[in-house]
């Protein structure tokens, strides 16, 4: 279902800025400039295929005339076939445009920063974390992202208890922020000697980076505890005091980070971590005051949600929020996720555009 007015009031707009840049005067504004551009290149895609789906609509026009109007037999040939193309045509870009015009998620295009913790099933949970952990990292190097070690608790066996760690690159929300939840596996572990098969789960919470102007902290409100790092790591981070543990008060967060030999880098890092943190929270709490639309979405934040089981003995993964099962585990665990997040992506928009429609109805 095409919405006419709202994309007439979108073309006017893409005109608008399209005017606006080729003033000189704009060009003296980066601020203003980088603006435009943002907007621009937001609006272009739903321009364009509106665009397509007007000349279509033409063309469907133009046949039935033909088809009307004229004997020729070879004219209605083409016109047949430039009917039943345009409709195809048609029926492409309006389902695209609708797409399109869904509310956009103010967090898609932001770096994310990603937890993992193990949960139940001891040495066999902290192993898997380190399996998620290496999976992200694997795809991350596909997306063409950046991946860096925030901070983590080895279990002594190459396991994780928990990992926190960041991924920069464009659109790394948006095709990440599925993951948060409970992720069970389903295999014989190392650390078995009878070959029985063991479930154990990791959780991972999957937050965008927030801006200091998306989260206001009171630098009262946070205590810096500072000491030696431990682990791997090298010479310099373990014989000076370069790891740091933050104290937020109001929430009760801790945060510990020693990955960097430099104090200051470990202070930011641990920062980012608080704002991403504290804007997770707010996002929360505005999901509890929207459960329609919490309804309409695919799980993009509740921890306690179990979201997919990898079983290693059938080779599977499933998904059970949209009851995906990829026979493809090991692939999976090496990074190549992109079927699995691009179902996930696809039965989303399916969802809030039945949602949309039954608004509109």
């Amino acid at each position: 279902m095409i919405i006419s007015d709202k994309l007439n009031e979108i073309v006017v707009r893409y005109e608008e800025i399209m005017n606006e840049l080729s003033d000189a005067s704009v060009g003296n504004d980066p601020s203003r400039l980088t603006d435009l551009m943002k907007e621009q290149a937001e609006l272009r895609p739903v321009v364009e295929t509106y665009e397509t789906y007007k000349k279509a609509g033409k063309d469907e026009e133009e046949a039935l005339w033909i088809l009307d109007n004229e004997n020729d037999p070879e004219l209605r040939t083409m016109a047949k076939e430039e009917l039943s193309e345009s409709k195809r045509l048609m029926k492409e870009t309006e389902d695209r445009l609708n797409i399109l015009l869904l509310p956009k998620d103010p967090n898609d295009e932001k770096n994310i920063i990603m937890e993992i913790r193990a949960g139940v099933g001891g040495d066999e949970s902290a192993l898997f974390a380190a399996d998620l952990y290496r999976m992200y990292t694997n795809y991350a190097v596909r997306c063409g992202w950046k991946t860096e070690l925030v901070s983590f608790n080895e279990n002594g066996l190459g396991g994780f208890k928990e990992i926190t760690f960041m991924i920069t690159g464009q659109g790394a929300y948006s095709r990440l922020k599925y993951e948060s939840g409970v992720h069970r596996v389903q295999r014989v572990p190392e650390t078995e000697s009878g070959g029985r098969i063991h479930t154990s789960t990791a959780t991972v919470a999957v937050m965008p980076e927030a801006e200091e102007v998306d989260v206001v902290i009171n630098p009262e409100d946070i205590h810096w505890d500072v000491f030696r790092a431990s682990g791997n790591g090298g010479q310099c981070v373990n014989t000076t005091d370069s790891a740091v543990r933050l104290t937020h008060y109001p929430s009760g967060i801790v945060i510990s980070c020693q990955d960097e030999k430099s104090q200051l880098k470990n202070k930011d890092k641990a920062m980012k971590v608080l704002r991403a943190r504290l804007y997770e929270l707010e996002l929360e709490k505005k999901h509890s005051e929207e459960d329609d639309l919490r309804r309409s979405q695919i799980g993009t934040g509740d921890r306690s949600e179990k979201i997919r089981t990898y079983n290693f003995p059938q080779g599977r993964v499933t998904d059970h929020r949209i009851k995906l099962t990829l026979y493809k585990i090991d692939s999976i665990i090496d990074g190549d996720m992109d079927e699995l997040i691009t179902a996930l992506s696809t039965a989303d928009q399916a969802a809030k555009l039945l949602k949309m429609n039954g608004d509109v109805a």
